[in-house]
């Protein structure tokens, strides 16, 4: 089955093969990029037909101005001549210019007046008028002659014009297949086969479509791993950059999780899929980058209202152009007035305007996938520029969100141990991080963990069960407020643990005092210089956590954080979004959990650690896909120099249209008697094109 084709101007015209958008005229890609090299059908056109149509504009470009040159016509006689510049210009005019005339006749049908209507309209005319005067002069009165008496022919305008048309297009078309180069570079990422254990202990290479969920498969020294999964067996360093940006390889051991295509180091690793084919890491990529690609910029909104009047406003400024010149211009008035319209037709091309957002955004939206920056579409490349506040929750996004067991505190008839497997109990029904480092910690314990019943998760403050016909509650200082406790009434030591950045959770059992239990989440190495490099673009940077006042206001003080909002319950944090909104800030958002999700969705733009859940990737417009705190940096210097781009090349196509339309028009004639002629309008609108891609080019060279 073909696979679908699509405009990048256009995203939601989409056709089941190659050929022209019927909205703005333009060549359609691919929807699905392959790494197969595909034939360009269009390009291989459009570059036959550029190429014919050169060889043949050439000799009329020669007879056309080698009347400038002394001596010219004893070789040439100039009737002669003028239907030699017949015979090769039509070809030219016909057939290498015959899509633009469709597409100009498609625009008109389909009323969406594109830069194909004014080509066709300014190459038509030229060419017609040439062929009624060469074959009817006659017809013309003494206005329209020069002052040889002849009617002047242009023919090799019309050629020339055509020629330089399709050489812009082959220019465009080459320079657009650039923007794809970084999904290709993704999807060559990954490996073609795999080393897979059959169940009698051989192993096989298969190719990687063959591969399923739960088999094991062997990753030997210096491949890369095929699948999203678990180490069983081995030990080895695995090069992640492809993921993290990060040079130096990490360590991984049994347990630990690998993904696709990242590479593997001296060491043998036995691996069991977690997730194959479209479901991997890569492929979810893979297919945000395209989505990106395909979406539009709400600025694309503005271009799209000023392009549907920029058509019609051209052609009257043609029209007007024209009457003024039969009017009150030089003799002969009548063939400046031809040549002045034609040249404000050619000129006046709006591609420029309209590639100047979509080419930017595909090229940014490649560029922050090759650094782990994945943008869900361009709403959020340019809402991200427009941030002035980043809210960051801790767990997770500045820590490791892998919490250690720091210590336990046993209250007066209690023994530590009994505290530890009591505590693990509850914790082991719970998905939340520190009772992952409970129950870890509880492991080496001798002995079965009492069975809890009646388990009830209390969301930003703990979980409460029986066990042995036991009543216990573990949690927060929130949990001890609902069941009327107070902290003073456990061990001292608990302001001291949370002064020194420790997680305190706190453990009743029937009703009494049990215990305490501390955790300590790592910062991540990177937090503090993404801090700071925040703080450094004149932006507000907040820290959001469920965790105690103490504990956030210690891992604030070694971050540099000057804001900190504590104990925040996860159905509060969307809340706190909207009050910072209310300020009049635009919000930048930066989570991990299931409980971010809302406020993610809530900010104006909502950054997911791409280590985190999958709830929270959803609700985002943009994942870091290593989960560093720089990526949150990156994003927004790529937003900036996305936005910069963007307007460098709105800039540009409207400069280079107000400049160009009154210089065609005849403006520079009165004071320096120079009348703007097609062939030089047909090179600067090809120029105009071509450059606007080319900016958006260099946005590959960023440094992030």
């Amino acid at each position: 089955m073909p696979a679908d084709y699509i405009c990048p101007m256009c995203p939601e015209v989409r056709k089941p093969g190659p050929g022209a958008c019927p909205s703005c005229g333009m060549a359609l890609e691919p929807e699905t990029v392959t790494l197969e090299e595909e034939e360009n059908s269009e390009l291989k056109d459009m570059t036959r037909r550029f190429l014919v149509s050169l060889a043949l504009t050439l000799p009329v470009f020669v007879l056309a101005m080698g009347g400038m040159f002394p001596g010219f016509h004893e070789w040439v006689p100039p009737r002669a001549g003028r239907w030699v510049e017949f015979v090769f210009a039509s070809p030219v005019v016909l057939w290498g210019g015959w899509p633009f005339f469709v597409r100009g006749w498609q625009s008109l049908a389909n009323r969406s007046p594109n830069m194909f209507t004014l080509i066709s309209l300014g190459t038509g005319v030229a060419y017609v008028y040439s062929v009624v005067a060469l074959l009817l002069p006659d017809l013309f009165p003494a206005s329209f002659r020069s002052a040889t008496g002849q009617v002047d022919l242009y023919f090799e305008a019309a050629a020339v014009i055509v020629t330089l048309v399709l050489a812009g297009q082959v220019m465009e078309l080459r320079a657009r297949a650039k923007t794809g180069e970084a999904i290709k570079a993704l999807l060559g990422l990954a490996p073609k086969t795999a080393r897979r254990l059959t169940p009698c202990g051989h192993e096989r290479d298969v190719p990687l479509e063959s591969l399923n969920v739960g088999d094991q498969i062997r990753v030997r020294p210096g491949e890369k791993v095929p699948v999203d999964g678990i180490v069983l067996e081995g030990h080895s360093n695995i090069d992640e950059s492809m993921i993290s940006g990060e040079p130096l390889p990490v360590e991984k051991y049994p347990g630990d999780a690998v993904t696709c295509a990242t590479v593997n180091g001296t060491g043998s690793l036995l691996i069991e899929a977690r997730k194959v084919g479209a479901d991997t890491m890569l492929a979810h990529i893979v297919q945000m980058v395209a989505q990106a690609q395909r979406s539009r910029a709400p600025v694309q909104k503005l271009v799209d209202r000023v392009a549907a009047w920029f058509v019609p406003i051209v052609v009257l400024a043609a029209v007007v152009t024209f009457i003024l010149w039969g009017l009150l211009g030089p003799e002969p008035r009548m063939a400046h007035a031809v040549i002045s319209a034609v040249a404000v037709l050619i000129i006046a091309c709006p591609c420029a305007l309209g590639l100047a957002t979509p080419m930017s955004i595909m090229v940014a939206s490649g560029k922050g996938a090759q650094s782990g920056v994945l943008f869900r579409d361009a709403e959020a490349i340019e809402a991200l520029h427009r941030v002035n506040t980043v809210v960051i929750d801790k767990t997770g996004t500045l820590t490791q969100g892998k919490p250690r067991l720091e210590a336990v505190v046993a209250a007066e008839g209690f023994d530590k141990n009994e505290i530890l497997r009591l505590a693990a109990a509850l914790e082991q029904a719970s998905e939340h991080p520190l009772a992952a480092a409970v129950v870890e910690a509880a492991a080496d314990q001798p002995g079965d963990l009492p069975r809890v019943e009646q388990f009830e998760s209390r969301t930003g403050k703990g979980v409460v069960g029986t066990a042995g016909g036991r009543t216990m509650a573990l949690g927060n200082s929130a949990l001890l407020a609902e069941l009327d406790f107070k902290e003073n009434q456990f061990p001292e030591t608990a302001l001291d643990l949370q002064d020194a950045g420790r997680t305190v959770m706190f453990l009743v059992v029937d009703g009494n005092p049990a215990g305490l239990i501390a955790t300590a989440d790592p910062i991540k190495e990177t937090s503090r210089e993404a801090v700071q490099s925040l703080y450094s673009q004149g932006l507000r940077v907040v820290m959001l956590t469920g965790d105690s006042p103490a504990t956030a206001q210690t891992v604030a003080r070694q971050l540099g954080i000057e804001e900190v909002e504590a104990g925040v319950l996860p159905g509060e944090k969307a809340g706190l979004i909207r009050q910072i909104q209310q300020q009049g800030q635009v919000v930048a958002m930066a989570g991990d959990g299931i409980n971010d999700a809302p406020a993610l969705a809530v900010a104006d733009v909502g950054i997911a650690m791409g280590t985190g859940t999958d709830v929270a990737m959803e609700s985002a417009g943009v994942t870091l896909m290593a989960g560093d705190p720089m990526g949150i940096v990156r994003a927004i210097r790529l937003s900036h120099e996305t936005v910069r781009n963007i307007r460098q090349n709105l800039f540009f196509a409207f400069v280079y249209n107000g400049i160009g339309v009154p210089l065609a028009a005849g403006l520079l004639y009165p004071w320096f008697g120079i009348l703007l002629s097609p062939m030089i309008a047909a090179a600067a609108m090809s120029f105009s094109s071509v450059s606007v891609i080319s900016n958006a080019l260099r946005l590959n060279r960023v440094k992030l």
